[in-house]
């Protein structure tokens, strides 16, 4: 059966057009001929015609057999790049190669290796004297830069490579319910950034599809299964990439130089480069599927039978081994410096020996799931699909009520056109088993690109996966969240108390975009820079999501030349990290900071003061404040012998010290940050220091200190002496924990830092960070303008919340709805009348339409709705409305007239 290409013409050189790797597939297979456009031809007709070469003699070369096909295949080639080239080219020489490709035999014979010889065997294919042809020397020129031979084998191949990046997914899907395999391998999402494996996701995503419904998957576990995403996946981006070259190179227009030899040795590299990893994904295709194909044997109850299909399998697919070595021929001839025509056709003969496993491996799976008498089946119309016997296994009983396991919607589909479609009339049943060959062979026809069958399966399977009804119900990307009415209701309270408290200290408020330059991002988060996610170029800029708010604040006041500035911030922040418990990708910050020069520690107590106030008002329970001082930390570090240079990068370690142990810690510190044990353990010995914030102070002031004799500690000692003091007096102290371990791994710190942590059963880590940055600002302006600050993780505070409410039994409402106006009947402007009195008035209502009365207490009682009008045919005609109590269950009567006023007495609206 002709593909769609059969029979048609594929024409050269037209305005706009593009030659593709199906068009050169079908040129070379006979299946279409080829033509000049009639515009190219009078432009090169036009062109000056150069002189010609003579007699030519090239070097010795190595000879280049090529198939007939493979042959065809370059000619169309080299036709392409004649016709777009811009050097002189006389139009006898494509008009010969179009003579050429009709010729039906001899083609075989042509010489690839060397321009002269080329020429010679295209003259005596054509009963022609070379001297007739008169080759010019840019011609020669574009015969040596084309690549011909490569190119047209890399479009031979990439279009029935191509042509199975679905099938191997359709036939994979069908061995998955043949053999009754698990497939949770395939419940794989994109992560949302750029270390997604999109090719593996999307097989997942498309196989899931196939399977939608089916009743046979989920039982064995097995390698071949489980593999799936990553194999076919590496074929798919395998395919791609050598698509996208071959795609270039075929409509890539010629330009002669000098340097032509040079030229073309760095092409045939390029080409066995790129593909490389086509025939490592092919072999590693083979080895799956044969492993597939085995489960789908292995799945045959049935003894004696299993053992004939085996059997016939083992003789008559080709052998794994022989795959091997034919895998190794390839890599030896890319390694050896072959010509790369020669290691394309390689591949080429792997890709075709592949498509005979991935036939067995269908027919494999159709027999196992044929002989299944468990399996409900619909009837193949053998008058559309062209099979004299719609049925494949003899005496096969339809529409039997007992065989209630389906397939899945796709794989049926599948299923009915590799068996409903095949050319082979022979009946296979049990007893025939080695029918099973003329099958195979049939199928691995079937997968041809110019089959037309291969086509129609393309499409069906395009339509299935298209239609999406696996993923009707869609997720979100790992790291975020949706937020329900409940919980909406928890996070309004919480963020109107940060805001009460941040208000009550006088703060402003101040919004900055959600995305920045990247420039103003890179070189302030120390190691945690990886962790800033990239926008795409738009417009020329380089742009990245915000990681935090506190440098979009630096960056706002050294454009606008604040110098004093107290403001809040509460907005969300991007960070590319993994996912885990009170860990998200996408999250809200809400941020204090005091920027401007004040009194030694004055802006830091009162930070601390509000970090203290926002974590008591929430009522999330017990937690202590981490602090320490950045200058006593490097003080530490120097004390220790750690040159200045790697200060930040050990203070990255140290950071993670309150999640592994120290012994962990001091295996980084030495094998990756290159510092010596003893430095490491003496780092030990000060971060292991902890405790009551004015009785680690004491210690470390005492006489003899080495921090003492460490000029930054000094200064860090002093200012921890008077904040500390300061913090006793308002009554706070009793939160702050003094932890020499704290590092605080952002580059921009400089004076004291500190993190909040919870410290009740649900395990979240920090709460809430912050600290002192004074050359931040002026990291953008050059201008010094002193800030410090505290950050909330209110992800991680709404977590707790969200427990606590669980504990507490308490119940949520998630509305503020005061009254429910009943309207018993559906009078909507009786309902729209009452209800814009009561909006108008400022009292929060809906509205209900419904003749049943229990309808509307159900909802005041399941929304939590306290007061309800009721409103029927005789209240309307009486003019007096009853109003209910919901939680007290009591009805009074209320003229109209003041329903609206006896409503606000009752709720206290002014």
């Amino acid at each position: 059966m002709a593909s769609p290409l059969a029979n048609s013409t594929v024409t050269v050189g037209g305005k706009g057009s593009s030659l593709s790797p199906s068009a050169v597939y079908a040129v070379s297979h006979g299946e279409s001929s080829v033509s000049i456009d009639p515009a190219a031809l009078e432009k090169l007709s036009q062109s000056k015609r150069p002189p010609p070469m003579g007699s030519t003699q090239d070097g010795p070369s190595t000879p280049l057999s090529l198939t007939a096909e493979e042959s065809r295949a370059a000619l169309v080639v080299l036709l392409n790049k004649l016709v777009l080239s811009d050097a002189a080219v006389r139009p006898g020489l494509p008009s010969l190669i179009v003579d050429t490709l009709n010729l039906a035999s001899g083609l075989e014979r042509l010489d690839f290796c060397s321009a002269s010889g080329f020429w010679n065997s295209i003259a005596m294919l054509n009963v022609r004297n070379l001297d007739e042809i008169q080759v010019g020397r840019e011609e020669l020129g574009i015969f040596e830069t084309s690549c011909a031979a490569s190119v047209g084998v890399c479009a031979i191949l990439d279009c029935c490579a191509s042509a199975l990046v679905k099938v191997v997914d359709a036939v994979a899907a069908l061995s998955c319910e043949a053999a009754r395999a698990d497939v949770s391998a395939l419940d794989l999402f994109g992560s949302g950034d750029v270390f997604s494996m999109k090719d593996e996701t999307d097989v997942a995503s498309d196989m899931k599809t196939l399977l939608f419904g089916s009743k046979l998957v989920g039982q064995n576990d097995s390698s071949p299964f489980s593999e799936i995403p990553t194999v076919n996946g590496s074929f798919r981006e395998a395919v791609r990439l050598f698509h996208g070259r071959t795609r270039v190179e075929l409509n890539s227009s010629v330009k002669v130089k000098k340097s032509i030899v040079i030229a073309n040795h760095g092409k045939e590299k390029a080409f066995i480069a790129s593909v490389l990893p086509l025939a490592m994904s092919i072999q590693s295709l083979c080895e799956s599927s044969i492993g597939r194909a085995k489960s789908s044997i292995n799945i045959i109850s049935d003894s004696g039978l299993h053992s004939r299909v085996a059997e016939v399998f083992e003789k008559a697919c080709p052998n794994l081994d022989d795959l091997r070595d034919q895998f190794h021929s390839v890599t030896e001839k890319a390694a050896s410096g072959s010509n790369s025509a020669h290691v394309l056709h390689s591949v080429y003969d792997f890709l075709v020996k592949f498509r005979d496993v991935l036939a067995w491996e269908a027919v494999l799976a159709l027999f196992s799931l044929e002989i299944d008498d468990s399996i409900e089946r619909v009837q193949v119309d053998s008058s559309k699909d062209n099979k004299p016997n719609g049925d494949f296994v003899k005496g096969e009983k339809k529409n039997d009520k007992k065989k209630k396991k389906n397939l899945g919607k796709g794989t049926s589909t599948i299923r009915k056109l590799l068996r409903g479609s095949a050319l082979c009339s022979s009946e296979l049943s049990a007893e025939n088993v080695s029918v099973l060959v003329d099958w195979a062979s049939d199928l691995s026809k079937y997968f041809d690109p110019m089959d037309a069958r291969l086509d129609n399966l393309l499409t069906r399977v395009k339509e299935v996966v298209e239609s999406n009804e696996v993923r009707r119900l869609p997720k979100i990307p790992k790291g975020t969240r949706d937020f329900g009415k409940e919980q909406m209701a928890i996070r309004e309270r919480a963020f109107s108390i940060i805001t009460g408290v941040f208000k009550m200290h006088g703060a402003v408020a101040l919004d900055t975009p959600v995305f920045e330059l990247r420039e103003t991002l890179m070189g302030k988060y120390g190691e945690d820079s990886k962790l800033i996610y990239d926008l795409a170029d738009q417009g020329g800029e380089l742009c990245s999501l915000r990681y935090d708010l506190t440098v979009p604040f630096a960056r706002y006041l050294a454009m606008n030349n604040i110098n004093a500035l107290k403001r809040y911030q509460i907005a969300k922040v991007y960070r590319r990290d993994n996912p885990s418990k009170g860990r998200y990708r996408e999250f809200y910050q809400c941020d204090f900071d005091i920027a401007g020069q004040y009194e030694t520690m004055e802006p830091d107590f009162e930070v601390i003061k509000v970090l203290t106030e926002l974590l008591d008002q929430l009522d999330i329970g017990s937690y202590e404040i981490k602090l320490n001082h950045r200058k006593l930390l490097d003080g530490m570090l120097e004390i220790c012998g750690v040159s200045s240079e790697k200060f930040r990068t050990v203070c990255s370690s140290i950071d993670k010290l309150d999640k592994q142990p120290f012994e962990q810690i001091k295996k980084e510190l030495v094998e990756e940050k290159g510092l010596s044990t003893e430095i490491a353990d003496k780092i030990g010995t000060f971060v292991k220091r902890r405790g009551p914030a004015l009785e680690i102070l004491s210690e470390l002031k005492e006489e003899g200190s080495q921090f003492l004799e460490n000029t930054g500690s000094v200064v860090a000692l002093n200012e921890l002496e008077i904040l500390f003091k300061a913090l006793e007096k308002a009554n706070c102290l009793n939160r702050v924990v003094f932890d020499l371990s704290l590092a605080r791994g952002l580059d921009y710190y400089t004076g004291v830092i500190y993190e909040a942590v919870f410290k009740g059963a649900t395990q979240v880590g920090s709460i809430a960070a912050g600290g002192r940055y004074d050359n931040l600002v002026g990291m953008f302006s050059g201008k010094q303008v002193p800030a410090v600050g505290v950050s909330l993780g209110i992800e991680r505070v709404f977590t707790i919340m969200e427990e606590l409410v669980k504990d507490r039994n308490q119940v949520i409402r998630a509305n503020e709805t005061q009254v429910l106006v009943a309207v018993l009947g559906k009078d909507l402007t009786l309902a729209a009348e009452i209800v814009s009195q009561l909006w108008n008035a400022k009292i929060k209502a809906e509205f209900g339409l419904t003749k049943r009365i229990m309808n509307h207490i159900a909802r005041a009682k399941q929304s939590g709705i306290p007061w309800m009008i009721l409103v029927g045919e005789s209240e309307v005609s009486s003019g007096i409305y009853k109003l209910k109590n919901i939680e007290a269950n009591q009805e009074e009567e209320i003229p109209k007239e003041r329903i609206v006023e006896e409503l606000q007495v009752r709720l206290g609206v002014a």
